[in-house]
Formats: structure tokens, C-alpha cells, sequence
């Protein structure tokens, strides 16, 4: 694959990200829609994004509004069908639902859920909560018994009845090959992580989920109706002055460093021949000696997966790379300047 895939033509999306306070993400996603900014995406860290976008609909009204991402098997396809569904009706249509699979300590010791072949999984939980989700739709009678979850008893007391947008969109979070064709083949899109830079994508990644969307589109499979979404937060070090950027900088490098410790990216960097590097990262990151592992991202691999400059040139940078091969995008900055980050998506705008 490559830019000129059709599959990726689509006009590049701006996004933006929000994680911290609800009364302070709130007001930045009312910000972002006066700014004509296309999606608000609401992480699920310290908060309850379901919550969060519930209250930013009802003070917005064009903008959509994502879990950017939820997690996925810390609830059944039951609960998240429900809170996805209620979230779509309330924001009228503008729902669209970002699910990650988490890594297995947080699953089985932090929500205490449990936890087995997380590709396999995705699929059936997807699978399950469009069945969920088409049975509140139609009316017909809920049938869905598989490996891992089942949903066979919905009385019309429990069901929300139909909505006159439709069930939301879902992106599935994929790093590995098997979680991202999963997304290819029972999402509505991908969201890709920070650490990954454009010749990683359009080898080693997109062809695989394209190839496995085109399965579905080639079985009618309902949801293929709408585009198909490729989705990326691309990390950022700008800054308005010297100091700024300079700051900036080692905070990206120890963002890449702490993403590039952790084994499930080693594919990443194997395909740059920064295998090694992983191996130096990962030893450093069990004694949490965090500076000293930012010290190891060299110039070469800092702009292999970050952009760096100030923000005009990083707005036109980011498109040049990623315009053809994200159909969607945000910008990672570790400063959590919402002003700065406007900025940013103001310059990849105006470079269009």
C-alpha cells in the first residue's frame, strides 16, 4: 500500500485529544468546536470518557465525540453496547466509539477481569455488541452465543429501542498484525499508536487491516457501508521559543523510549534495524531509570516517529507525511498546551 491506495483519499480529519479534568476537557471540546475542529476524543485514564462526552453533547452541537480510546474488556459487549448507545442518542448521531484492548496486568489486576487471546477476544466483543446493538435496532430476537461472551435474553423492558442515526462507528486500537486486522475486519476503522512512523504503516500494518476490510466489504458485512477510518495520533515536539522546543524534545524522546521499553513495539523498531534498542530500553525501564532511557533516542529515531520544530513547520510536516496514509489524525504533545495544540492543527489546516 501506499498514498495513492483509494482507500486513504479521503480529505485528512483533524482531531483532538483530552484526558485530564472533565470540567477542564469539557471546556477545551467546546473550544475545539468553535474552532471547526472535526472530532474531540476523551481518553479513559483517570476518568470515565462515557461520562465526560455525555456532558460535552449537551454544550456542543456539530462536533463529534469519541472515546479516544475505551477499554474494552474491562466491561462486557452488554455494558458498552448500553453506554455507547445512550451516548449516540443524546449527541444526536455524533458518537463514534474507540475500543482498546489494555495489556493483561490492568485487565486481570486493576479491573479484575479476565483475560485470554485479546485479538480473538476484539473480534467476538465487537461482534456481540453489533448483535446487541442490531437486535435493539430491528426488534428481533437476541441470539448471540460464542466463545467468550454471551447475549441471549433481551425483553423489551432492558431494550433502548431504535435510534434515528443508527449504532455509532467503532475503531478498534491495533498494534500487533492480528488486533489490527481485527479492526480491518469488524471495525469501522483503526486507531493507530503514537510509535509508528510512516514506512512502518504503509508496509508492515495497513496492508494486512486492508486487506482484511476488504474480506468483510467482499461478505456485505453491514457496517462496510460507511469509509473506513485509519486513524493515528502523531507525536509532536514544537515549541513558540528555543526553550519551549528544547523541552519538548526530551520530552519526546522519553515518550519514544518509554513506548519503544515495552516488547509488544519491538516489531517497529526491528523494521527500522533499531532491534537492539528495545533490548537497551527494556533493561532500563525495569529500574526506572526514565532519563537515562531518553538519552538513547538518538536524532534518527526521535524523527522517524516524532516531528520536531515550531508550529507552522511541524503543521506543514505533519501533513506532508501523513496526508494519503492517516485518513484522520491528532497531535501528541507532552506539554498539554491546548492553545499550542490548536495551534499545531490550525498550521496543518492552513497548509493544505
Amino acid at each position: 500500500m501506499n498514498k495513492a491506495d483509494d482507500t486513504t483519499q479521503a480529505p485528512l480529519r483533524l482531531d483532538v485529544s483530552y484526558g485530564g479534568a472533565p470540567e477542564e476537557s469539557v471546556a477545551g471540546i467546546r473550544e475545539a468546536e468553535q474552532r471547526g475542529v472535526d472530532r474531540a476524543l476523551v481518553s479513559e485514564t483517570a476518568h470515565d470518557p462515557f461520562q465526560l462526552l455525555a456532558i460535552a453533547a449537551s454544550q456542543t452541537s456539530r462536533i463529534e465525540l469519541g472515546t479516544g480510546v475505551a477499554i474494552a474488556f474491562s466491561r462486557t459487549p452488554m455494558t458498552l453496547a448500553h453506554s455507547a448507545w445512550d451516548l449516540q442518542r443524546y449527541s444526536g448521531g455524533r458518537a463514534v466509539i474507540g475500543l482498546g484492548s489494555q495489556v493483561k496486568p490492568h485487565i486481570t489486576r486493576r479491573f479484575g477481569m479476565p483475560w485470554s487471546s485479546p485479538a480473538a477476544r476484539m473480534r467476538e466483543f465487537v461482534t456481540a455488541t453489533r448483535e446487541i446493538w442490531h437486535s435493539w435496532q430491528t426488534g428481533e430476537r437476541l441470539r448471540f452465543q460464542g466463545d467468550y461472551y454471551t447475549h441471549t435474553v433481551m425483553t423489551p423492558m432492558f431494550s433502548p429501542g431504535p435510534l434515528p442515526h443508527g449504532a455509532p462507528r467503532i475503531l478498534i486500537a491495533g498494534v500487533g498484525p492480528l488486533m489490527s486486522a481485527v479492526a480491518g475486519e469488524v471495525g469501522d476503522g483503526i486507531v493507530c499508536h503514537p510509535l509508528n512512523s510512516v514506512s512502518y504503516l504503509t508496509e508492515q500494518l495497513l496492508p494486512g487491516v486492508l486487506k482484511a476490510r476488504d474480506g468483510s466489504e467482499a461478505g456485505g458485512a453491514a457496517w462496510t457501508h460507511r469509509p473506513f477510518e485509519v486513524s493515528g495520533s502523531v507525536l509532536t515536539a514544537t515549541g513558540r521559543t528555543e526553550e519551549e522546543l528544547a523541552a519538548s524534545v526530551i520530552d519526546i524522546r522519553e515518550r519514544i523510549a518509554f513506548y519503544a521499553s515495552t516488547p509488544a513495539y519491538r516489531a517497529v523498531l526491528e523494521h527500522h534495524g533499531w532491534g537492539a534498542l528495545q533490548e537497551e530500553l527494556h533493561t532500563l525501564s525495569v529500574r526506572s531509570r526514565w532519563q537515562e532511557m531518553g538519552l538513547l533516542i538518538d536524532d534518527d529515531v526521535l524523527r522517524a516517529f516524532a516531528v520536531v520544530g515550531e508550529p507552522n513547520a511541524v503543521g506543514a510536516e505533519i501533513r506532508r507525511r501523513y496526508e494519503g496514509v492517516l485518513t484522520r489524525l491528532s497531535v501528541s504533545l507532552p506539554q498539554g498546551d491546548a492553545a499550542l495544540a490548536f495551534e499545531v492543527l490550525d498550521a496543518i489546516g492552513d497548509s493544505a
